[in-house]
């Protein structure tokens, strides 16, 4: 797996394949093995990177700044450092945050941009209710200062394996990449740098909505897709209209949280006929 220094980290990464630049995103708790299914299809047509995000996988557990607007300008420092002024975008979960930031901080360097099983944050933070409350009670609990670290820490397997089971239908098809994922996070600082992920949402806030005051959305299409049993609910496109009026997709029936994982070949073929176009 190779790795390159940018101006704050050194920044590890998967690549394949030639032609258009297309780079992934992962989300928490992954890293950028989550894109193994895909990556020999996606390669046939693409160059295809996928990157361990800012305190992920082998990339370095920086100390610092995880807005999603920092974690955007590492991938685009990557972007340049390989070669590239633009890229096919797709991101999943924390990722697709970050994709959804680059994208608006530097547009001219995103033609596609594909996010996966999420709503934009300041919907989710912002919808309230039970319902809400139920399904992203893991958000405000990596948010609190030293706790999530303590208790995960005691059983790293444990708290991932919770989530790999609930937010998984085709829960086979990440077995083989768990141990991966456990490892990944009983790393010095891995813990803490994905926690440090979620304590960046005052921020990740603030950024968003400074972009609503101001009318900043994107004006590109935009592909969401989510599984039927994933994590957003309701009508998924419409939760991001305000955000991106060109927004379109479907749910990825019979799949979960983990769709590149769990329906890869729908995935893919969903992704190759938008980001041909």
């Amino acid at each position: 797996m190779p790795s390159i220094a940018l101006s704050e980290l050194t920044m590890h990464y998967e690549r394949r394949g030639k032609g258009p630049l297309l780079v992934l995103l992962h989300g928490w708790p992954q890293t950028s093995a989550c894109w193994r299914k895909l990556l020999p299809a996606l390669a046939e047509h693409y160059d295809v990177v996928a990157p361990d995000l800012r305190g992920y996988g082998h990339t370095d557990k920086v100390v610092g700044d995880y807005r999603k607007r920092r974690m955007a300008q590492d991938v685009v420092e990557l972007v340049h450092a390989l070669g590239h002024d633009t890229m096919r975008l797709v991101g999943h979960d924390r990722g697709a945050r970050v994709a959804h930031r680059l994208a608006l901080d530097h547009g001219a360097m995103v033609s596609h941009l594909t996010l996966l099983d999420i709503a934009p944050t300041l919907h989710t933070m912002h919808q309230g209710g039970p319902r809400a409350a139920k399904g992203y009670w893991h958000w405000l609990f990596h948010e609190q200062p030293d706790l999530p670290e303590r208790l995960a820490g005691a059983d790293v397997a444990g708290y991932l394996g919770y989530f790999f089971e609930r937010w998984a239908v085709e829960r086979a098809a990440l077995d083989d990449a768990i141990p991966h994922y456990v490892e990944a996070f009983s790393r010095p600082g891995a813990l803490r740098a994905g926690f440090d992920d979620y304590r960046a949402t005052d921020g990740d806030l603030a950024d968003d909505l400074a972009d609503a005051e101001a009318g900043r959305i994107l004006d590109l299409p935009v592909q969401v897709l989510w599984g039927e049993h994933g994590l957003p609910r309701g009508d998924v496109v419409a939760a991001w209209k305000p955000f991106a009026p060109r927004a379109f997709g479907e749910a990825i029936p019979g799949c979960g949280h983990f769709i590149a994982e769990e329906k890869p070949e729908t995935l893919v073929r969903h992704l190759l006929a938008y980001l041909a176009a």
